[in-house]
């Protein structure tokens, strides 16, 4: 539980000010996000409970090799290329 001193102390720290009407929700908010933090904290790094929790198997085929076309079939109507490639204008 974090108290209103210690509110008061961040908020000299941060240069910060802070008002009575303030302080008690402040207060509520940050011990709420310090039970956050410590939740997080307890629940265990090395679990696979999450692991795989959809049942997911990989859905990507596999990667083989297959024919591509011909480069100078490609680029027989090209309006401009250079060396295999096209030539694309640059914007300005």
């Amino acid at each position: 539980m974090i108290t209103h001193e210690e509110i008061l102390n961040i908020a000299n720290l941060a240069k910060l000010s802070v008002s009575d009407e303030e302080l008690d929700e402040l207060t509520k908010d940050m011990s709420e996000i310090i039970g956050f933090a410590d939740t997080i904290n307890a629940a265990s790094a090395d679990a696979s409970d999450f692991d795989n929790i959809n049942n997911l198997s990989n859905v990507f085929r596999e990667d083989t090799v297959v024919p591509s076309y011909d480069r100078e079939e490609i680029l027989k109507n090209a309006e401009s290329q250079n060396d295999g490639y096209f030539l694309v204008r640059k914007r300005v």
